[in-house]
């Protein structure tokens, strides 16, 4: 199958691929002073996400050239752009969507779009160049767990069984608590109901993705999820959660990929002088265990405004991102009972008065809202921002 479109309002360059920014360099772009945290640096390369080909780009005078077959003729798709408008070839007649737009988030220009989300070849070609994302494998294999309340959502009311099931409970603690030789029993892997890290999609192809509960048919659709399946459950939970009302006046966000989590800190911290941290442990999938702060001691980081970003239960990275005033960032050098060492990355709220009376916290450290200040450590995944 061949779709010929005309070349309307579209210029393409030979130096616009080389402009092309992949999550990792638009991070270094508008961050070059701040270090990524290996917490996100791991979301963008999972057995999951990469494709076993290639991708071969090529540019001439004809236009540009994108291949992303199997090494065998007709046995992928080709994307030629030239003077002649745009040529896709499938080679097998279906699965191929090509958009003309300038639509939000796109710049305007050509998006072609091969299969499904997470096994697909996409192309976008716009103001900003062309962009060229292949997918192979597809998302993560879920694997069961059940969706709940967000520890991390503090409208949320705690339920019955989470007090005692959910090992997030241990995370949460008193700012004074915070001295060398406290000990507590703590868990830092986040299970995100996946076996495996699920990735960032690169934000062009995570804005053709639906988003929301109006249309989350289409999206079960497009990720193969079975309705009322536990996943689809799951899935539902998580866009709630990124649709529920703020709490207090917060300033809450869904980061669907790694460069709109940039934009939203940056927007609320601005860029010159803010940094990201996250949970650093030594060994991976770490079991539950008695920690002690070690002697070396709690270093503060930030006393003012931040921005967390909690990582959410879905079939690609999405992150609910919330700034919090009146927050106290700290890094807490941690110590195993096993000899196991974690640099931990704790939080604290000096304001809880809008915070649901039911909420996790409370119930755990048996305080009331607004009376202290309400801590918790950072899970892994999770990535706090901060101005310093």
């Amino acid at each position: 199958m061949v779709i010929r479109l005309p070349l309307i309002c579209l210029l393409v360059s030979v130096t616009a691929i080389a402009a092309d920014l992949s999550p990792e360099r638009y991070w270094n772009t508008a961050l070059p002073n701040t270090p990524m945290p290996n917490s996100l640096r791991d979301l963008f390369s999972t057995p999951d996400f990469t494709d076993e080909k290639s991708t071969n780009v090529q540019v001439g005078k004809g236009g540009v050239n994108v291949n992303a077959g199997k090494g065998k003729p007709g046995g992928g798709t080709a994307v030629n752009v030239g003077k002649g408008g745009v040529h896709v070839d499938t080679g097998k007649g279906k699965g191929t969507h090509v958009s003309v737009s300038g639509g939000k988030g796109h710049g305007g220009g050509v998006g072609v779009h091969t299969g499904k989300p997470g096994k697909r070849t996409d192309v976008g070609v716009g103001k900003g160049g062309v962009i060229v994302h292949t997918r192979h494998k597809g998302k993560p294999v879920y694997v069961g767990v059940k969706p709940g309340p967000n520890p991390f959502v503090y409208n949320y009311a705690a339920s019955k069984t989470q007090l005692h099931d959910d090992p997030k409970a241990a995370l949460f603690f008193l700012e004074k608590d915070l001295v060398p030789g406290k000990e507590m029993s703590l868990r830092f892997n986040a299970e995100d109901g996946y076996d495996g890290k699920t990735a960032f999609l690169p934000r062009g192809e995570a804005e053709t993705v639906p988003f929301g509960l109006e249309k989350f048919s289409e999206i079960l659709k497009a990720f193969s999820v079975k309705p009322g399946s536990g996943e689809a459950e799951m899935m539902k939970k998580t866009i709630e959660e990124c649709e529920a009302k703020r709490v207090g006046g917060e300033e809450k966000f869904c980061a669907t990929s790694l460069e709109s989590m940039v934009d939203f800190s940056v927007s609320k911290l601005g860029k010159d002088h803010v940094r990201a941290v996250s949970t650093e442990v030594a060994e991976k999938n770490a079991p539950m265990q008695k920690y002690r702060i070690a002697a070396a001691g709690v270093k503060k980081l930030s006393d003012d405004k931040s921005v967390v970003c909690h990582k959410q239960k879905y079939p690609f990275a999405v992150f609910y991102c919330h700034k919090a005033m009146m927050t106290s960032v700290y890094a807490v050098p941690l110590e195993g009972e096993n000899g196991l060492r974690a640099k931990a990355v704790a939080v604290c709220h000096k304001n809880t008065s809008a915070w649901n009376p039911n909420y996790l916290a409370f119930k755990v450290l048996k305080v009331k809202p607004g009376t202290v200040p309400v801590c918790h450590f950072l899970p892994e995944t999770h990535v706090v921002w901060f101005s310093y």
